[in-house]
C-alpha cells in the first residue's frame, strides 16, 4: 500500500523503493511504471564493477529502457558512473569486449545495476517521491518505439569494414607481439639449459636475491610425462576388484611370513643369550 503523503517515498518490503515511471508527457501515455530500487549490498560480490555505497539495484525494468535511457532518467540524482543491464541478478553476463558481435537481446523485463560517482546519488533515488514520475521519453531526447526502434537497431547493429578491420590488425599485431617474446624467452632457456660435449649443463651464478631460474619447458614436460606414466601404471594395477582383493590378500600373507621369520629369530637370540662371568 502507497503511503498517504504525496511528497513520501513508497518503501515496500525488503527494503525496495518504488519509483514511478511514464513512458511520456503525453496524455497517451498516462500509464505508470512501477520500478524497485534499493542500494546494492552484496559483500560476497566479486564483481569490482559494482561499489559499495555507489551502486543502486534496479528491478522491473521494461524492454524499452536502455543504458542510455537509464543513465538519463537516473541522472536527475547524480553523475552516473556505468550502468549496466541483466536479465537476472547476480553475476556480470559475459559480452564480447570488442564491441562487434553482440548476443541478440531477450525483450523481456530485465535487472539495471546503476554506479554513481557519488553515494549521494543512491540515496536521492531512495528519497525520490512515487507520486513525482520519471519521464522516459521528452522532446530532447526521444525515445524510439514500434518500427522505429527495430530499425534503429538494425542501423546500429551494421559493422563498418573498415573499424573491423582496424580492430582485427591491432589484435593480430598485439598477437604476434606476444608469440616473439614467448619464443625468444623459449630460445633463452634453450641456451641455458644446452649440455656441453661432456654432458654438463652451465649454471650462471645470479646476483644476490634474484629469483631461482624456473624449469624449461622441456623439463616440465618430461616430469609431466613421468607422472602420468607413473599414474597409469597405478590405475591398471588395481583396474578390477578381484585384483585389489587378491593384492591386498598376497600383502596380508607376506606380513605374517615376516612376523613368524622375526619370531624365529627372536627365539634364537633368547637362546642363545647365556650369562657367562667367567
Amino acid at each position: 500500500m502507497a503511503p498517504s503523503g504525496d511528497q513520501q517515498a513508497w518503501v515496500i518490503p525488503g527494503g525496495f523503493t518504488v519509483l514511478s515511471l511514464r513512458f511520456s508527457e503525453d496524455e497517451a501515455h498516462a500509464a505508470l511504471h512501477q520500478l524497485c530500487v534499493k542500494e546494492h549490498r552484496i559483500r560476497s560480490e566479486s564483481n569490482t564493477h559494482r561499489p559499495l555505497e555507489r551502486t543502486l539495484f534496479v528491478l522491473n525494468v521494461p524492454p524499452y529502457c536502455t543504458q542510455d535511457v537509464l543513465r538519463h532518467v537516473f541522472s536527475r540524482f547524480g553523475a552516473i558512473e556505468s550502468v549496466e543491464l541483466c536479465e537476472k541478478p547476480g553475476a556480470s553476463e559475459s559480452s564480447d569486449t570488442s564491441g562487434y558481435f553482440r548476443p541478440a537481446q531477450t525483450q523481456c523485463f530485465r535487472v539495471a545495476y546503476i554506479v554513481f560517482i557519488n553515494a549521494s546519488g543512491v540515496r536521492s533515488a531512495k528519497r525520490h517521491p512515487h507520486t513525482l514520475p520519471l519521464i522516459v521519453s521528452c522532446a530532447e531526447r526521444p525515445v524510439r518505439t514500434g518500427v522505429h526502434k527495430w530499425i534503429q537497431q538494425y542501423s546500429k547493429s551494421l559493422v563498418k569494414a573498415s573499424s573491423l578491420q582496424q580492430h582485427i590488425d591491432q589484435f593480430m599485431n598485439e598477437f604476434d607481439r606476444r608469440k616473439e617474446e614467448e619464443a625468444e624467452l623459449q630460445k633463452q632457456e634453450a641456451e641455458q639449459q644446452q649440455e656441453d660435449e661432456e654432458g654438463w649443463v652451465k649454471v650462471a651464478k645470479g646476483s644476490r636475491g634474484a629469483k631461482t631460474r624456473p624449469h624449461s619447458e622441456r623439463a616440465n614436460q618430461r616430469t609431466l610425462q613421468k607422472e602420468d606414466r607413473k599414474r597409469k601404471r597405478k590405475e591398471l594395477l588395481n583396474f578390477y576388484s578381484w585384483q585389489h582383493r587378491n593384492t591386498q590378500r598376497e600383502h596380508i600373507a607376506e606380513l605374517r611370513k615376516k612376523f613368524e621369520e622375526d619370531k624365529q629369530r627372536i627365539a634364537v637370540l633368547r637362546a642363545q643369550r647365556k650369562f657367562r662371568p667367567f
